[in-house]
């Protein structure tokens, strides 16, 4: 698969090898290819600005700029900053489980005998909703009067959050990649409601239904840490709420890269495994 990533530290990945790595089901996803410095404290005042009180920053505007996941793959965590917890399973009802867990065990042993199961990642699709919230690479958030923009690099892919926007009926929803949302402000926190996601587009291979809702609370931590509490809702596959915590850190300065999956091989053979073209 070839994609338009051009950087000076930039590695390209083919999509065979990147399907292993990511799982297909978005479960390990390559790293980004900067390393991040440490949230460093700021230096001690002047003792003339010490006592001088220092304003928070204002979250409704201070989302704005580009940040990646905390912490990176082989990055140690900060003192007093520890990683967010592993994501638990998904609470599904017990016949949908079976399936579930039949799933994961043949892309583990796909990946394991070196024959990664064809995905939406070999097929250069994008991840959509939630994963692209935790997507391979840097993500820039974008605040406007009314609108807050997610531009995840990986893929292209641009989530639009309206702020105050009524969401539609379940049924009405059409089905998208990153579906329909709505945000809100509570205090400090962006409380954002997202429903209408494809069905084929998955989380970890978890399926779900038209009724499934993504309700996540965005915070800044520090001027330089946010975190993404994401709790999933689905009455008709879920017992109760999934909910987890992905962390970011802010990386001023970084710009966005152009990201094209061109000239793909890749395609699905008869067992379901991956394979790749060779030739022209």
């Amino acid at each position: 698969m070839g994609r338009s990533r051009q950087n000076k530290s930039a590695r390209r990945v083919p999509g065979v090898l990147r399907a292993v790595m990511a799982c297909g089901a978005f479960a390990s996803l390559v790293a980004s290819p900067m390393v991040l410095a440490a949230d460093a404290p700021a230096a001690a005042p002047a003792a003339d600005t010490a006592a001088r009180p220092v304003a928070a920053p204002n979250p409704r505007t201070a989302m704005t700029g580009s940040w990646n996941r905390y912490p990176e793959i082989g990055e140690q965590p900060l003192p007093g900053l520890p990683a967010p917890p592993p994501i638990p399973p998904p609470p599904l009802k017990a016949d949908h489980k079976v399936a579930w867990e039949a799933q994961r065990k043949a892309v583990q042993d796909a990946e394991a005998a070196g024959k990664p199961l064809y995905s939406n990642y070999t097929a250069c699709m994008p991840d959509g909703m939630p994963a692209m919230m935790m997507g391979m690479f840097p993500m820039e958030v974008l605040q406007t009067p009314g609108q807050v923009t997610i531009i995840q690099e990986a893929y292209n892919q641009v989530r639009r959050i309206y702020m105050g926007a009524a969401l539609p009926p379940f049924e009405d929803a059409e089905p998208l990649f990153w579906g329909h949302s709505s945000g809100k402000w509570e205090g400090d926190t962006l409380l954002v409601n997202t429903i209408g996601i494809k069905e084929d587009v998955r989380f970890r291979d978890v399926p779900h239904s038209n009724q499934m809702r993504i309700v996540e609370r965005l915070k800044l931590l520090s001027p330089n840490m946010m975190e993404d509490v994401v709790t999933v809702t689905d009455p008709v596959y879920l017992e109760g709420p999934w909910t987890f915590k992905w962390v970011y850190k802010r990386i001023p300065g970084y710009k966005m890269l152009e990201y094209v999956c061109e000239s793909n091989r890749e395609y699905r053979d008869e067992t379901g495994a991956a394979r790749m073209r060779i030739g022209k």
